[in-house]
């Protein structure tokens, strides 16, 4: 059987933001023309999308806005923000992409596959309840999570957001809820601005929002520090029965938008403690959703680690990348458990 599912289509290069826009079609393609590649082509089992129900839409977005957005098609350009636009086809791209990740939530709750990456657009973890932002139309993973809750009645999902700037989205679709447990590292302060150490959740919520707040020059070796010092205790106690990961690739170390230094070694060594974790908890359970990532090159090699590693393949890219000088993790990985020990027994 093979063990790694993705969702590819290339109807999600049909969501036109432009040539020069940083979220644009190239991303996407980069990616499929490496799957053809010799040692990736029919390596994964390739999962048709679908499109998202308003009823799923529904679930973490205002019926408001989801009118907004259905009112978009047809429409050569809409812009939902400063950095946000549609397209005339953008409504059904952005509901084939949550479609997709639903598809894959369901195979790898009913054992068809172990893990899976959804490889679609447009991205997610900025959208709101109520508005697009970010690049960002429908919050992709914040959806599968309470999918995943009221379909297969699971009661511990944890998120764990990757990507350069901080999901601001996600994390308030699940500010209240213990059920959601939300991991973000992030460059800080930077867009959007949200993701201070002190943001804890809320009510019932309190202690299941944990943020990694991060000065830019983080490499392999930080992030891979951060995953274990605190990641992997947190996780080992609260005990998920699914891993959704906001797999943003712009924290790679020559991404035009942000200033980390993490290389596709260090994707796949990320990856890796991920699969550790799942196969403690939860039975290998772990999708990953393509969130950021802008530099194309870089792109295409860090999803492509990331592949090899769910899907248990040889990989020989891992190196020993140096972190910038004058960057110093320990004391923000204090400063995080000194928050959050009042919550988490293993810290």
């Amino acid at each position: 059987m093979v063990s790694t599912a993705i969702v590819k289509d290339k109807r999600y290069l049909r969501h036109n933001t432009g040539e020069y826009h940083p979220e644009n079609h190239h991303r996407l393609e980069v990616i499929y023309e490496m799957l053809e590649e010799d040692g990736m082509k029919g390596k994964f089992r390739e999962i048709a999308p679908r499109a998202a129900t308003r009823e799923e839409l529904e679930m973490v977005h205002t019926s408001r806005y989801v009118d907004q957005i259905a009112a978009t098609y047809g429409r050569d350009h809409t812009m939902l923000d400063p950095d946000t636009s549609t397209s005339s086809e953008s409504w059904e791209v952005a509901r084939l992409a949550v479609g997709g990740l639903l598809n894959l939530v369901d195979g790898i709750m009913k054992g068809d596959f172990k893990n899976g990456f959804a490889l679609v657009r447009p991205p997610g973890h900025h959208a709101e309840t109520n508005r697009g932002m970010g690049f960002c139309i429908f919050n992709n993973v914040a959806i599968a999570a309470k999918y995943a809750r009221q379909k297969y009645n699971l009661e511990k999902i944890l998120i764990v957001d990757w990507d350069l700037h901080h999901g601001n989205g996600t994390q308030n679709a699940f500010y209240e809820d213990p059920h959601v447990l939300y991991f973000s590292t992030h460059q800080f302060p930077y867009y959007p601005g949200s993701g201070s150490i002190g943001e804890i959740g809320k009510g019932e919520g309190t202690g299941f929002t944990v943020n990694v707040p991060l000065p830019g020059g983080q490499g392999d070796a930080e992030y891979i520090q951060i995953f274990k010092e605190l990641l992997c205790p947190i996780a080992e106690e609260f005990a998920p029965q699914l891993v959704l990961v906001s797999a943003g690739f712009d924290i790679y170390f020559q991404d035009p938008l942000g200033a980390m230094s993490v290389t596709p070694g260090g994707f796949y060594l990320l990856t890796e403690i991920l699969m550790d974790i799942v196969k403690m908890c939860c039975q290998d359970r772990i999708i990953m959703v393509l969130e950021g990532g802008y530099h194309l090159a870089g792109l295409r090699d860090s999803v492509k680690a990331s592949l090899k590693r769910l899907g248990d393949m040889e990989y020989e890219g891992v190196n020993g990348n140096k972190k910038r000088e004058g960057v110093d993790v320990r004391e923000i990985i204090r400063s995080v458990k000194g928050v959050q020990k009042k919550f988490w027994k293993l810290l």
